[in-house]
């Protein structure tokens, strides 16, 4: 199989590990192993990425490995491909080797852990501690979640003799991977529960992105269903629930889907006896969760005990359930013209059009900020003096009305934002009295919306999601804008339904400055922003702040405000990606796909899609 490269002296990389090559039935999914082809020992800058034709496994320690070249060889072994780390187990001393649970966490530096080595006890003891150094930029934890957790890192490994051989006797729980290891071995997927509403509303079929990061090449359809039947990760937890009754396991050690992509999935006793409704909510939830990484067609549930079908949900009926289904349309985008009337230009038109009613061509109100609700029916508008919030149908001959929400701040509120069910959200930025409003229905009186935890920022712009339980905000302290996701809880208190923004999260923490963010999917981002000392960028970024993997954006700079649509692709839909549109000093710009940005109105401001 080929000797073990000298690892002394240098930071954990690829070498010594081993690459196979598969065959092209394996490739399409066959889960045998291929029976010829060359084994290849290969070095860093052979790596397998993302779509790579090789899979790469470790070797077992040799004999009579050196502490630092065991240790070495161990942290190699564990970026592998080997799905249950049995190479990686070899390194390890009789007891830790049962102990040892690699799906603890995984610990994310910026680069392989550097390995230092320490001798402690006396020479007859003959121990050594070997320390890890590296720069850590994430965490994920047990539940596949990801997390930035920018500090130094630093932890003791020890090794010592059993049998003869050096083994590790204590490590750090979990797995420590460098960046590029990581990206290669792991996957985003996002898994989708329903979103909790809370009292006052009607329960709806809602179902709400979390996003994980799985394994690409270790069994990912199997992997994928365990990782949803695990329930939310703990910060969507609070607003998300899951069809599934507690404690439901999936009978089969393999999950594959058949000749026609159907997905067959047996359910352990604890969903025997569930009604059909909740079942087909529970194929929901595997049906858009599996799209993540196959394309399913439909998805059968049976029962573990006899297989007798217990629901199916073809393609066609999972449409009620589609995660989309309270975004809006995504061919047609809204600004303001020069005169600060809305206007409208779908993907297929180069002139803008005013709207219908009072905030397009029958209104005289000159307007700073524009939203239009999911439907393309109502769009709020505030006021260019930044004071007044009104709603109003964008219909011939519909009246402005009064204000909805006034401030008394010269600052006045944040451009508005509607979600999917119908509510509207706007911010006050009135220094001496800061808030977050809803209003019920999007005309209904506004409520206060309590964010606990804002430690002296002010919201100076936000996009709640269509599901109504996630909202991006833009928050600034002194000079500084970062962009921040919350959790909307709804709660009963004093007997009246209660909103909060909890456990807000940094997922642009490497931006100095944030300018403008809009939804552009399930739990994806756009944000406008720079880094310290940099030009401003587009970039795409998953709501569990890790960066996307969605192709880059062509250059532009200057960027004031940024729109995309939350439903830019769903599974099955080849329609080619819509439109981005932006806002600059000049006017607004607008991105087709297979294009570069085209200017398409001058002194244009205030790009929205429905939302």
């Amino acid at each position: 199989m080929g000797a073990k490269g000298d690892r002394r002296g240098r930071p954990v990389s690829a070498a010594g590990l081993l690459a196979l090559g598969l065959s092209g039935a394996l490739l399409a999914g066959c889960a045998s192993m291929p029976d010829s082809g060359d084994v290849n020992q290969v070095d860093s800058s052979q790596r397998a990425d993302a779509d790579s034709q090789v899979r790469v496994y470790g070797v077992a320690p040799r004999k009579h490995e050196q502490p630092q070249e065991l240790v070495t060889g161990f942290l190699e072994a564990t970026t592998s491909d080997d799905p249950n780390y049995d190479t990686a187990r070899m390194y390890l001393s009789k007891g830790v080797k049962r102990q040892w649970d690699p799906s603890t966490s995984t610990t994310v530096l910026s680069d392989p852990p550097q390995v230092n080595v320490e001798r402690t006890g006396d020479r007859a003891q003959e121990e050594y501690t070997i320390t890890l150094v590296g720069k850590q930029v994430a965490k994920v934890d047990a539940k596949h979640a990801y997390k930035p957790d920018e500090r130094p890192y630093k932890t003791a490994i020890h090794v010592a003799r059993e049998g003869g051989e050096w083994r590790i006797d204590d490590l750090p729980p979990g797995l420590v991977l460098g960046v590029s290891d990581f990206q290669r071995i792991y996957r985003p997927v996002n898994k989708y529960y329903f979103a909790e509403l809370g009292p006052g509303k009607a329960p709806r079929d809602v179902l709400v992105a979390d996003p994980v990061y799985l394994r690409k090449r270790i069994d990912p359809v199997t992997s994928t269903v365990k990782a949803l039947l695990d329930g939310p990760t703990n910060w969507l937890d609070p607003v998300a629930a899951t069809a599934f009754p507690t404690g439901t396991k999936v009978a089969d050690e393999r999950l594959s889907l058949d000749d026609s992509n159907g997905l067959k999935v047996r359910l352990t006793d604890r969903a025997a006896g569930i009604n059909r409704e909740q079942c087909l909510r529970m194929a929901a939830q595997l049906f858009y969760t599996v799209q993540e990484s196959a394309t399913v067609s439909s998805v059968t549930l049976q029962r573990a005990k006899g297989g007798s079908q217990m629901c199916a949900l073809g393609r066609e009926q999972a449409r009620w359930y589609a995660p989309d289904q309270n975004v809006g349309q995504a061919d047609r985008q809204y600004f303001l013209d020069a005169q600060h009337r809305m206007v409208s230009l779908n993907d297929g038109e180069n002139t803008p059009k005013r709207v219908a009613g009072p905030f397009g061509a029958e209104g005289s109100l000159n307007l700073r900020s524009v939203a239009v609700d999911r439907a393309e029916d109502r769009a709020a508008g505030v006021a260019a003096n930044g004071q007044s919030l009104y709603v109003a149908p964008m219909q011939h001959g519909a009246a402005l009305g009064e204000a909805r929400v006034t401030s008394r701040a010269a600052v006045g509120l944040t451009a508005p934002s509607w979600d999917g069910l119908g509510d509207l959200w706007v911010a006050d930025q009135d220094p001496d009295r800061p808030r977050l409003l809803r209003l019920p229905g999007g005309t209904g009186a506004p409520e206060e919306v309590r964010v606990p935890r804002l430690d002296g920022e002010r919201i100076t712009g936000l996009r709640v999601a269509a599901d109504g339980v996630r909202i991006a905000l833009l928050v600034s302290k002194g000079d500084r804008t970062a962009l921040k996701l919350g959790r909307v809880e709804r709660r009963m208190s004093a007997g009246r339904p209660s909103l909060s923004v909890q456990e807000l999260r940094s997922v642009a923490p490497k931006l100095e400055e944030v300018d403008a963010v809009s939804w552009a999917g399930g739990s994806r981002l756009l944000v406008a922003g720079n880094e310290r000392g940099g030009l401003q960028q587009l970039l795409y970024i998953e709501t569990d702040g890790s960066r996307s993997n969605a192709s880059g954006l062509p250059g532009i700079t200057g960027v004031r405000g940024i729109a995309a649509p939350e439903n830019p692709t769903t599974p099955g839909n080849s329609k080619k990606a819509p439109a981005l549109v932006a806002e600059r000093e000049d006017g607004i710009v607008r991105l087709l796909p297979d294009m570069n940005w085209n200017w398409v109105a001058k002194d244009g401001s205030a790009p929205v899609y429905p939302g």
